[in-house]
C-alpha cells in the first residue's frame, strides 16, 4: 500500500502547487500582456518599467510562499485532509515545494515575457527541457536512490531551476527588449497587469481548491483509496491541462500584438487556429484515455491494488469526457485577457473553477456516488464552454 500512500499524500498536496503556480501565472500573464501590448504601441520605456513592476511582485510572492514552507508545512498539511497514515509524507512533500517557491514563480515570469519578447522557441525549450528534466529525475531520485517522496518534489521543484537557465539565455541575446529599471514598485501599473493575470490565477487557484473538495468528498466515499485514483486522474488532467495552457500561451503574444495595432482579423484567425489545435489535441486525448486507461493505471499502481485499478479505470473514461470542452474554455479565457477584454475571461475562469463545479460535484455524488463525482468536471466544462462561445460570437457581431 506503500504506493497509494505516496499517491494520496501527492494528491493532497498539489492544491498548493496549484497556488504558487497561479501567482506565478498571474504575475507572467498579466505583465507579458501588457508589455507586448506597450512594445507594439512604441512605449519603450513603460514596458521596462512593467518587467521591472512584475519582477519586484514575483519577489514578494515568493518570499511569503517560503515563509509558509518553514512555518506553517504542518498545519497546512492538517489542513488538506491528511490523516496519520499520510501525514509525514505530504507534510514532507508540501514543505520542500514551499521552499522552492522562488523558482516556480519566477519561471513563470520569465516563461510569459520571453515569448512575448519575441523567442517563443526559447521559451518552449525552457518548458520542454524542465518538464523532461522532472521526468527523469523523478526516476532517479525516487528509484534508484530510494528517496520516495522526498526524491519526487526534489525533482518537481529543480525543473523550474533548469528551464530557467535556458530562459536565461535571452538575456544575452541581441533581440532582448526588456530590462530593468531603477524605481520603487508603481502600484498603478501593477494593477494593471494584476487586472489582467487575474482569470489565470483564478484558474489555477481554483484548480486547488476544487482538488481540496474533491478530495474531501472522495475520502468520505471511498478513503485514502479513492482519493489515491483520484491522484492519478488529477495528475494526467495537469498534463493535459499543461498542453492546452501552451496553446494558449502561444496564441497569447500574437493576439496581443495584433490587438494593439488594432488587427481585428488577425486576432480572429489566431482564435480559429488555436481552436482547430485544442480540438485535434482533444481527440487524440480522449482516444488515449479510452483505449488505454487500464495501461495507464498500472502505470502507477505498481502494487495491482485491484480496488485502486477498478476507481481509477472508471474514473478516467468519465472524467476526461470533459477534455472537449476544457481546451476551448482555456484557450478563450487567454483570448479575452490578450485583448483587455478581462470581465468574459473572469466569468470562464470563475464558472470552470469553482463557481459551478463546486455545487456539481456535491449534487451529483449525492446522486450517483464516485460516479457523480468524475460527471462534474465534463458537465462544468461543457456548460461553461456554451457561455464562451456565445460569448465570442456576441464580440464579434458587435463588431460588425
Amino acid at each position: 500500500m506503500q504506493w497509494a500512500k505516496g499517491l494520496t499524500a501527492l494528491n493532497l498536496a498539489i492544491p498548493i502547487y496549484s497556488f504558487i503556480h497561479g501567482i506565478g501565472l498571474m504575475l507572467g500573464m498579466g505583465g507579458a500582456t501588457r508589455y507586448a501590448i506597450l512594445k507594439s504601441q512604441g512605449e519603450k520605456q513603460r514596458a521596462d518599467r512593467n518587467f521591472t513592476n512584475t519582477i519586484w511582485l514575483a519577489a514578494v510572492s515568493a518570499a511569503l510562499f517560503m515563509l509558509a514552507g518553514i512555518f506553517l508545512s504542518g498545519w497546512i498539511t492538517r489542513l488538506m485532509g491528511a490523516d496519520a497514515e499520510v501525514f509525514a509524507m505530504t507534510d514532507t512533500y508540501l514543505r520542500v515545494l514551499l521552499l522552492f517557491s522562488p523558482a516556480f514563480v519566477m519561471n513563470e515570469v520569465l516563461v510569459c515575457f520571453v515569448r512575448n519578447d519575441g523567442s517563443p522557441k526559447l521559451s518552449m525549450a525552457g518548458m520542454v527541457v524542465g518538464s523532461l528534466s522532472n521526468i527523469f529525475m523523478d526516476y532517479i531520485l525516487i528509484f534508484p536512490m530510494g528517496l520516495g517522496i522526498l526524491g519526487a518534489v526534489l525533482a518537481t521543484g529543480t525543473a523550474p531551476v533548469i528551464s530557467m537557465g535556458i530562459l536565461s539565455l535571452h538575456f544575452f541575446k541581441k533581440k532582448n527588449q526588456f530590462h530593468f529599471v531603477k524605481g520603487k514598485l508603481e502600484m498603478g501599473m501593477a494593477q494593471q497587469a494584476l487586472a489582467l493575470g487575474v482569470p489565470s490565477l483564478v484558474s489555477e487557484v481554483s484548480t486547488g481548491i476544487v482538488m481540496i473538495i474533491f478530495n474531501g468528498i472522495i475520502l468520505g466515499l471511498r478513503g485514502n483509496v479513492g482519493v489515491a485514483a483520484y491522484g492519478i486522474i488529477a495528475n494526467l488532467s495537469l498534463v493535459i491541462v499543461a498542453i492546452y495552457t501552451g496553446v494558449a500561451q502561444g496564441m497569447q503574444p500574437l493576439v496581443s500584438r495584433a490587438y494593439g495595432k488594432n488587427e481585428r482579423k488577425g486576432e480572429r484567425s489566431l482564435l480559429r487556429y488555436a481552436m482547430v489545435a485544442v480540438a485535434g489535441i482533444s481527440c487524440a486525448a480522449y482516444a488515449g484515455v479510452l483505449f488505454g486507461a487500464d495501461f495507464i493505471v498500472r502505470v502507477f499502481n505498481s502494487e495491482g491494488n485491484k480496488e485502486l485499478q477498478g476507481i481509477a479505470n472508471v474514473g478516467m473514461r468519465i472524467y476526461f469526457m470533459g477534455v472537449f470542452f476544457m481546451g476551448v474554455n482555456i484557450v478563450l479565457a487567454v483570448y479575452f485577457t490578450s485583448r483587455e477584454k478581462v470581465a468574459p475571461a473572469y466569468v470562464i475562469s470563475l464558472l470552470r473553477g469553482i463557481v459551478a463545479i463546486v455545487p456539481a460535484a456535491f449534487l451529483l455524488s449525492s446522486l450517483w456516488g464516485m460516479a457523480g463525482v468524475w460527471m462534474a468536471a465534463p458537465v462544468t466544462e461543457g456548460m461553461v464552454a456554451v457561455f464562451g462561445i456565445a460569448s465570442g460570437l456576441l464580440e464579434i457581431l458587435r463588431k460588425k
